[in-house]
């Protein structure tokens, strides 16, 4: 049995999986919003809950917001801003005396598409987190790329491809930069692109003919085309999977695909751009999936 734990700002939800991907028991908690020991407790509630359940010991693999730095073995870059410069990893597998594997939110996303979801069976996928943030993973023969320091996929902060005018020098970011791909692909980016309250207003005011609504999401699609189209350059994936809030919108996979021909260096751009076929499970499934059926996880529970 596989446990993947999801770690989200409001949330921590857990599933527990058969070994062929088969959902089995799942539970959610609060999170402890600022506090570290608190959210230790929380996850290792969670697992203890999942295997009264069950009544089986799982392996336990967790997703969350940020990254272990190959540097210091501490979490960084997470928005979640209590988990950083912690030893998550370490300090949640004395928590539940087992090893734990700990993997960035976005990662566990494409992992869960690549293994049994919307690109299962391609050699290499590129999963999209299109949400109140922007993040990617990067999936090779069923593997997770992290790259040498951990940040392979980190689509969201380069900057806008092949800005226009009126593009230029862009918001500023909280990476201390600006332009970034993520202040305009973001659930936030596009409401304030349209003067919307959120991303969501946004959809349902175009599809209601609000004019400055739908001409937010025609440049929102363009923009997202030519920020997949350097993906598509650099990496070459057989597919992408669309998650977060945003993949819901319908029209990216029509007017997406389209448009890639003109930004992709190629003779041809027909990468299939795909949604999730688990949805918002999708992360807490690829939890559970890191770890897999490999010599690596001998001695799994």
């Amino acid at each position: 049995m596989r446990i993947g734990i999801d770690l989200g700002g409001t949330k921590i939800s857990a599933i527990a999986l058969y070994p062929d991907g088969r959902e089995r028991a799942r539970a959610r908690r609060p999170t402890p919003r600022g506090d570290y020991a608190g959210t230790l407790a929380a996850i290792a509630g969670l697992v203890s809950d999942i295997e009264a359940e069950t009544g089986r010991q799982g392996s336990v693999g967790l997703g969350m917001p940020g990254a272990i730095s190959t540097k210091t073995g501490r979490v960084k870059n997470a928005n979640s801003t209590w988990l950083n410069g912690k030893p998550l990893d370490r300090d949640l597998a004395r928590e539940l005396q087992r090893p734990v594997r700990v993997e960035n939110d976005a990662n566990c996303f494409a992992l869960s598409e690549a293994s049994d979801g919307a690109a299962a069976g391609l050699a290499s996928v590129f999963g999209v987190i299109l949400g109140t943030g922007v993040g990617g993973g990067l999936v090779i023969a069923g593997r997770i790329l992290h790259g040498r320091d951990a940040i392979a996929g980190e689509w969201g902060h380069n900057p806008l491809p092949w800005p226009k005018d009126e593009e230029r020098p862009g918001t500023n970011c909280y990476c201390k930069k600006f332009g970034c791909i993520e202040t305009w692909l973001s659930g936030p980016g596009l409401a304030r692109d349209a003067g919307a309250p959120d991303g969501k207003s946004v959809v349902e005011m175009a599809g209601a003919g609000d004019t400055r609504s739908s001409a937010a999401l025609t440049r929102y699609t363009d923009r997202l085309a030519r920020a997949l189209a350097t993906v598509i350059n650099v990496f070459d994936p057989h597919a992408i999977v669309l998650g977060g809030g945003l993949s819901e919108i319908a029209a990216l996979y029509e007017e997406v695909p389209d448009l890639l021909p003109r930004y992709v260096f190629s003779d041809r751009a027909d990468t299939p751009v795909l949604p999730p076929r688990h949805g918002d499970d999708s992360g807490v499934r690829g939890a559970a999936w890191l770890w897999g059926s490999d010599e690596a996880d001998e001695g799994l529970p």
